[in-house]
């Protein structure tokens, strides 16, 4: 990725919604040339897709937890099923995979702590690849919406 590109991702995070004519003017750039460099920034990969914040209250989820998980027997079919079946999981929002002592982190949402308290206890400990898990309650949170290419090769 060059400059332009890494200009052109950067304002399509701060908003993707604007027009092709309004980016290609706060870059300086033909409206041709931008069309192009995005459409060639999709097709790479770079750019994954477009999506609209939603408040999560305003979906009945006022609380989040992070839920560290840790499974046996530990291989590569059980992480991938127990994986895969987690993120079906309506409460369930992220799943990743970790190296260290637990080897799944799943972030999840709740209409309250007594949802969320039979959450953990029905449905997530029920698997019998569930050896522990411990959760974390999110009490406010601050997320950076625009990333910026890190310096190096």
């Amino acid at each position: 990725m060059d400059e332009l590109d890494s200009a052109i991702v950067q304002a399509l995070q701060r908003d993707a919604r604007q027009t092709n004519r309004d980016l290609a003017r706060q870059l300086g750039i033909a409206p041709s040339t931008c069309l192009e460099r995005v459409r060639l920034l999709r097709a790479r990969g770079v750019i994954r897709g477009y999506h609209a914040e939603i408040d999560p209250a305003a979906l009945n989820r006022k609380v989040e937890a992070f839920v560290s998980i840790r499974l046996r027997p530990l291989n590569r079919d059980v992480i991938d099923r127990f994986k895969a079946a987690l993120i079906e999981l309506p409460e369930v929002i992220a799943v990743y995979v970790l190296a260290g002592d637990e080897d799944l982190l799943a972030h999840v949402t709740a209409r309250d702590l007594d949802h969320l308290h039979a959450f953990l206890i029905d449905r997530l400990s029920r698997p019998r690849e569930v050896v522990t898990f411990r959760s974390q309650i999110v009490f406010q949170s601050a997320q950076k919406r625009v990333r910026e290419r890190l310096p190096g090769e």
